[in-house]
């Protein structure tokens, strides 16, 4: 399969791009008929620009030769210091999107692996997810799996 685009790590300047695919994947979820926006774009570029400049966020970009074309975000869990074991810290993948244009073109599966490639080498305990049903799939092609001993407690509706 050739492919069309790059996978490099996110920076700050992204922030805006980031914010509307963030966006049209929030309009995706809801088909197309989403709420009222509570809160406007600028507010979400501004999130993600502060993020992207901390040290527990991290995200990389598939791009193309004109434009930012998907994402995944991967934000670092400090886990409580451990007499006996490491304390390496647990990866929380989120916001993972790719435009209907270029999907099942590799894209998504690259940047999945450039996110478990860097997790590796830097000593993450794991990493976890709460996929759609819809990414599910994909998610379990590139090793993801069911665990053993989780438990949420969801405060929503």
């Amino acid at each position: 399969m050739t492919t069309d685009f790059t996978v490099r790590a996110a920076r700050p300047a992204d922030a805006g791009r980031l914010a509307e695919l963030r966006w049209m994947f929030k309009q995706e979820e809801y088909e197309g008929r989403p709420p009222t926006p509570a809160r406007p774009l600028e507010e979400a570029e501004q999130w993600i620009r502060d993020r992207l400049s901390a040290d527990h966020w991290l995200a990389w970009v598939a791009e193309t030769e004109r434009e930012i074309c998907g994402h995944v975000f991967l934000c670092l869990v400090e886990r409580m210091p451990d007499p006996y074991e490491d304390n390496n810290p647990v990866g929380y993948v989120t916001n993972y999107f790719v435009l209907p244009s270029h999907r099942n073109k590799g894209a998504g599966s690259a940047l999945l692996e450039a996110l478990k490639h860097h997790s590796r080498s830097a000593g993450l305990e794991g990493l976890i997810v709460w996929p759609s049903e819809r990414s599910s799939p994909l998610y379990r092609r590139l090793g993801f799996r069911t665990p053993d001993e989780l438990l949420e407690l969801p405060f929503g509706t």
